[in-house]
């Protein structure tokens, strides 16, 4: 796509996607310069992800950053991306209640022109997306590893080996799917679950860590550029051998659609 063709583009929309015959290919992006590199690499959809508090700011985990925070870098990327799907984080303690889940979604939407958020947690979200739901506002479910708790799972660690966990995430993704959840994210699981999960449930499951038996992927982009130095087993560095920025976006974007990415050797057992 040529760069004067951005803002005149389609707006591509959920549906849109989910009618398509290939994968979804999802990307973190946190400023306007890498939202625009990612829509003209084709990237479907752009996540505003909390993880921005490590990969921007420098912090151990996402749960530092604020709303504040979010509705500033999630403004930044649809002024970069201004026809690109967004999916914007609703950060650590913003989705206790119902009045301020409703409260800081809608500033997501409106003031920072998100198109969906993303909650993380299990089936007791099931209440917070169906409020959500009802007053239209799109969500992004999250399942799996969930970042938010990373202190109270004792790090950053494959879920659902065991047979009672993968069970509890399955029944997570089936009840909050019926509570109207319209996108959903599983992050390191089995590969063998994460295709369990894309099977059961009516709405598109995009993965990371999840295995290649998903509807779509998704990375953080700066480690789809190499970037981290300690890169955890799914990731792959595009950037490697290519000329640009650019490049390896579009490559990740081909790697998804061709089902390359990711290989066996970059799932879990």
């Amino acid at each position: 796509m040529h760069p004067q063709d951005l803002a005149s583009a389609p707006l591509k929309t959920l549906p849109d996607l989910w009618r398509a015959t290939q994968p979804i290919t999802m990307l973190t992006a946190y400023d306007a310069s890498f939202a625009r590199l990612a829509a003209l690499a084709g990237i479907d959809v752009l996540l505003v992800g909390d993880s921005l508090g490590m990969v921007v700011q420098g912090q151990r985990d996402t749960l530092s950053v604020t709303i504040d925070d979010m509705v500033y870098h999630t403004k930044l990327v649809r002024r970069g991306a201004p026809q690109t799907l967004i999916v914007a984080d609703m950060p650590f303690l913003t989705d206790n209640t119902q009045d301020s889940t409703r409260q800081h979604a809608g500033r997501l939407m409106q003031e920072a022109g998100a198109d969906m958020v993303k909650i993380e947690g299990g089936a007791t979200k099931a209440p917070l997306i169906a409020a959500l739901t009802d007053v239209g506002i799109p969500v992004c479910a999250h399942i799996g590893l969930l970042p938010q708790r990373v202190r109270q799972l004792g790090g950053y660690k494959v879920q659902g080996r065991a047979s009672e966990d993968a069970a509890r995430i399955l029944h997570d993704a089936q009840v909050l799917a019926d509570a109207g959840a319209q996108l959903m994210v599983v992050e390191c699981v089995p590969s063998a679950l994460g295709t369990r999960i894309a099977q059961s449930v009516a709405v598109p499951v995009i993965g990371i860590g999840a295995g290649a038996g998903v509807d779509g992927q998704v990375l953080v982009m700066h480690d789809l550029l190499g970037m981290n130095p300690h890169p955890a087993r799914f990731v792959r560095d595009f950037l490697r051998g290519r000329g640009s920025i650019l490049q390896a976006m579009q490559a990740y974007a081909d790697a998804v659609r061709s089902r390359s990415f990711p290989a066996d050797h970059e799932g879990f057992v």
